[in-house]
């Protein structure tokens, strides 16, 4: 008898134990947790990614240009959390905001694990998140790039197209071509020109997203237009692109927000449908060369 007592009370005594040690341990994180500040500046921040210096893109060629989007998804005294998407790269952001008066400072760093990580230093100047960036690895001699960001909510919407003003040219795919002539004197001139694919203007007739297509719509159009139809879709939800083909068309427009790196998850009945529509047509499609003055 007196050993059951006893095994009961050395029991009583490790569970008392272990739920003061329990609420201690809930105490102290409770105590550490801090308050989540300038919640208002959470969300998207969307502008182009810059080499230093440019203060603006011209002319055609939109091979060289880059969105950026800074996603801020948490701010307390000590941790900054947010997200990186540009060139088709996802990265985490981690760092510190300091406060100055009115003045709101940001530095955050990339993992480092990728050849071109960085560090994103920026300023909060009135509505925009304006700043600097620069890559780890200064052997790489990566140009420093400049960002001025616009706070934009990301909502998805089929009706989307792309804008008929643009040129749609892949710059990235090109046939090169030796031509001969004949000069006065009897000799004989070797020209080199380059020939480019281009889009046709069904690109912005023809919407995947809103109509179900049928065999007709397609039957005659380039591959560039197929591939520019089906990836146009991605672009409504959002999508990353990796492929310089793909967003050189894209970052350049005004509503695309990269925002994921996977939407397949997000896509309706109806462009899952136009999507292996347009695959298999795709298979068997050629494309248009031309020549193109840069």
């Amino acid at each position: 008898m007196k050993n059951i007592l006893l095994l009961s009370l050395i029991c009583l005594t490790l569970f008392a134990c272990k739920e003061t040690k329990k609420k201690n341990n809930t105490e102290k994180t409770t105590a550490v947790a801090q308050a989540e500040i300038h919640q208002e500046l959470y969300g998207s921040w969307v502008g182009d990614f810059l080499d230093a210096g440019a203060e603006s893109y011209e002319g055609g060629d939109y091979d060289y240009i880059k969105k950026l989007n800074i996603i801020i998804k948490k701010i307390t005294k000590d941790t900054v959390i947010a997200q990186s998407i540009v060139s088709g790269n996802n990265r985490p952001l981690f760092g510190k905001m300091s406060e100055d008066g009115s003045k709101i400072t940001f530095v955050l760093d990339e993992p480092g694990t990728h050849k071109f990580d960085g560090r994103f230093e920026i300023e909060l100047v009135g509505d925009t998140l304006k700043g600097k960036w620069n890559a780890y690895k200064t052997e790489l001699k990566w140009p420093e790039k400049e960002y001025k960001l616009i706070k934009r909510q990301f909502v998805y919407n089929p009706d989307l197209m792309l804008p008929s003003e643009a040129s749609y040219v892949d710059w990235n795919d090109h046939k090169f071509v030796e031509k001969l002539d004949t000069l006065e004197d009897g000799k004989i001139d070797t020209a080199a020109m380059d020939f480019y694919r281009s889009a046709s203007d069904q690109i912005f007739k023809l919407n995947a997203s809103a109509h179900v297509l049928k065999e007709q719509d397609l039957k005659n159009l380039r591959k560039l237009d197929l591939q520019i139809l089906k990836n146009t879709i991605f672009a409504r939800h959002g999508y990353a692109f990796k492929k310089d083909t793909y967003r050189q068309f894209f970052d350049p427009v005004e509503w695309y927000i990269p925002i994921s790196s996977n939407v397949d998850d997000q896509l309706t009945s109806i462009e899952n449908k136009n999507i292996k529509l347009i695959d298999r047509f795709t298979k068997y499609a050629e494309d248009n060369y031309d020549t193109f003055g840069r």
